[in-house]
């Protein structure tokens, strides 16, 4: 009998010469079955290859925005190297700023629109529209930082305060919970705040809509008053298509009420194009009551939303909007 060996070796009609191989291998390495192995790998590779072509791409997608993102550092690598010789927090926060910023410009292509409406020096207080999740207003901060040098401190809600590990970040970004009286010592010395009234039952309950939801608050009304300083007005162009709630549900607002947690799940990360605009400064009068200074907050907010915002608002167009055209904004 002439084995598989000796097979391989006689002319035209010896084993085809890749199973002579395998022959050969199985052979030398002592393995029985290497076809059957050989003939399953092949098999899993066909059944992933479409979950492989699927990953990588997204990985080199992945690759490609840290890439960006580093770039935007290194662009600015020189006013980092200044802000960190003169004071560590100031350093780490233009770090920080920097990081943010290259985020809001490659995954949002992020705009502030009435930037000069911010004073240069001295105070003012923001007023902004809470979406389900505020990140237009991390980006704002980081751009008030890069462009004006100054930090926009802002009132947070208690349970912020309470997530491990968050303390460290608060401090740096000079964040608060109040009180008033705290909010109109910031003022005074000159800072600029942010409060959002609505807060985190706005983020929650409003939608697409675009709904103001502050109730009968008034007491950012009063501290401007007390403070005397103007109002600025400010809105972000669908920042709900970028992240949504589900917080506007029964179930949901039901246990918000009870407990003042944000138990409502969320959802999007969807790289919709994001503007800010701000509105024109709210002057102080002395005349004017808190009670009709908020309501006139309110209604500027609301004009910058009736502006600027498609309502209902659709995640889609927004996406379309921010890779296929540009819509000038009327």
């Amino acid at each position: 009998m002439i084995d598989k060996n000796q097979t391989c070796g006689i002319g035209q009609d010896s084993l085809p010469y890749l199973t002579c191989l395998i022959h050969v291998l199985e052979e030398w390495f002592g393995l029985e079955h290497l076809e059957d192995y050989l003939n399953f790998a092949n098999y899993l590779l066909w059944v992933f290859t479409p979950l492989i072509l699927l990953i990588l791409p997204y990985f080199t997608i992945f690759l490609l925005y840290l890439t960006i993102i580093f770039l935007h550092i290194y662009k600015r690598k020189n006013v980092l190297k200044e802000a960190y010789s003169h004071n560590l927090w100031d350093g780490a926060r233009k770090t920080v700023a920097t990081l943010w910023d290259g985020h809001a410009a490659v995954w949002h292509g992020y705009e502030v629109h009435g930037m000069e409406k911010i004073p240069e020096e001295g105070p003012a207080l923001i007023i902004f529209y809470h979406g389900a999740i505020p990140i237009d207003f991390y980006y704002f901060m980081a751009k008030i930082f890069i462009h004006k040098g100054r930090t926009c401190r802002v009132v947070a809600d208690h349970f912020v305060f309470k997530i491990p590990g968050f303390s460290l970040l608060l401090d740096v970004f000079c964040a608060l919970h109040g009180p008033r009286e705290k909010c109109v010592e910031i003022l005074r010395s000159g800072h600029l705040l942010a409060i959002s009234p609505g807060g985190v039952r706005e983020a929650l309950i409003s939608d697409e809509t675009y709904n103001i939801i502050w109730g009968n608050r008034k007491g950012f009304a009063q501290v401007a008053i007390d403070a005397k300083v103007p109002i600025i007005p400010m809105f972000t162009q669908n920042i709900r298509e970028g992240f949504r709630s589900l917080g506007g549900t029964r179930l949901f607002r039901w246990l918000y009420e009870k407990f003042r947690y944000p138990f409502a799940p969320m959802y999007g990360g969807f790289p919709v194009k994001l503007r800010t605009y701000l509105g024109d400064p709210i002057p102080y009068d002395p005349k004017i009551t808190a009670e009709e200074l908020a309501e006139k907050t309110k209604n500027a907010l609301q004009a910058l939303i009736d502006k600027h915002q498609r309502i209902p608002g659709n995640i889609m167009s927004a996406l379309l909007e921010r890779f296929h055209r540009k819509q000038k904004i009327n």
